[in-house]
């Protein structure tokens, strides 16, 4: 497209000015002041030039268009790092510094957490040093809160507990042996720890010559008898470790020597090798007995047959009433009994497995 003749006269006469005010400003350069240098500049600035002090041409901070995300989306993501910490969580922390009375622990709240000496561990703790040490990465419970202080306490032996029940349980469910140190006894038994967690053994349920004072120390073979974390009761065992033990090494119908430790109106406890069975007043002779103290004595060393092995009770059912050559004899003459027991288990054995292969009740066979 071609310029018409008045174009054509405007842009010569432009260019005509132009290089006149040049020529004009060349052959005075040496006499032009410095604030007539700037007019001359500034008679070619544009008028639309935008300035700071019109707010229209100020960036609008709320406007992310151009960031390429929202408002909700950047508030989203925000809230990806903006932890919501409640009691009973269980958390990933740092530890920072140790205190005389507890553990300083970073999780990534506002404020560091702290985790009471007491928190520590299951166990007791006298120097935080020996468990844990600056910047350890381990996990920990929240226990509450914040404080007003937006400070959260925390609990490591939280943690350990729980895992201890589950850990008992499963033992427990596997009818497992475990060995454990007695730490104190009272009267009702024996205290020990099992998994971080206090245990007790009853008195009926301890087997052994010792008096139970001289326990302390000692470590003894346990089976579980309850299991119960809600009721925060974990109840354990001797007798039927040892028992259960032993009954790897018995057989019914197997005649041994043991000594009587206790008696009782209804029989009386034969100790065989370190575990205890029970002679029931029926079992001591065909003829009727009014108490078994009218046929035994305590510390009496006597030869008795394995008639039950009960190994989920943790008891051993003992007879010298199936070892009498004749009715009667252990009351006329015991040491007749004792002569002939080895024979008179043999011949209950034989009736044992008659019986059996007959199809009937060996149990029966302890009403001979």
């Amino acid at each position: 497209m071609t310029a018409t003749p008045i174009e054509e006269q405007t842009q010569d006469l432009s260019s005509a000015t132009s290089t006149a005010a040049v020529s004009a400003v060349a052959a005075v350069d040496s006499v032009v002041t410095t604030e007539q240098v700037f007019e001359i500049e500034e008679l070619g600035l544009p008028e639309d030039v935008p300035t700071a002090d019109d707010p229209s041409n100020r960036a609008n901070r709320n406007n992310l268009e151009d960031a390429g995300f929202t408002l909700d989306e950047f508030a989203l993501l925000l809230s990806k790092y903006d932890y919501n910490f409640k009691p009973g969580d269980v958390v990933n922390g740092t530890v920072f510094a140790l205190e005389s009375k507890g553990a300083m622990i970073d999780i990534g709240a506002k404020t560091a957490a702290f985790m009471p000496l007491q928190e520590v561990s299951i166990n007791r703790v006298e120097d935080l040093g020996d468990v844990l040490q600056p910047g350890e990465i381990r996990e920990f419970f929240i226990m509450s809160e914040e404080n007003e202080d937006g400070q959260l306490a925390l609990s490591i032996r939280r943690i350990e507990y729980q895992r201890a029940w589950e850990r008992v349980r499963q033992l427990q469910k596997e009818d497992a042996t475990i060995y454990s140190e007695v730490f104190a006894t009272n009267r009702g038994g024996a205290l020990v720890r099992v998994e971080g967690l206090r245990g007790f053994i009853p008195g009926s349920h301890i087997s052994t010559r010792k008096p139970k004072e001289e326990l302390v120390a000692d470590f003894l073979p346990l089976k579980f008898l309850e299991v119960d974390e809600e009721r925060n009761r974990l109840v354990l065992s001797h007798r039927r470790a040892l028992v259960e033990r032993k009954m790897n090494r018995l057989e019914v119908g197997e005649v041994v020597v043991g000594a009587v430790r206790g008696i009782k109106p209804y029989g009386a406890f034969i100790d065989i090798g370190g575990v205890s069975g029970l002679l029931h007043i029926s079992e001591i002779s065909h003829e009727h007995i009014e108490t078994p103290h009218s046929v035994l004595n305590v510390n009496d060393q006597m030869k008795v047959m394995i008639i039950d092995l009960d190994a989920e009770r943790g008891r051993i059912s003992l007879s010298t009433k199936a070892l009498e050559p004749e009715p009667g004899d252990m009351l006329t003459d015991p040491q007749k009994v004792f002569d002939k027991a080895e024979e008179m288990a043999a011949r209950y054995k034989q009736m044992l497995q008659e019986q059996a292969e007959e199809g009937e009740d060996p149990i029966s066979s302890m009403m001979i």
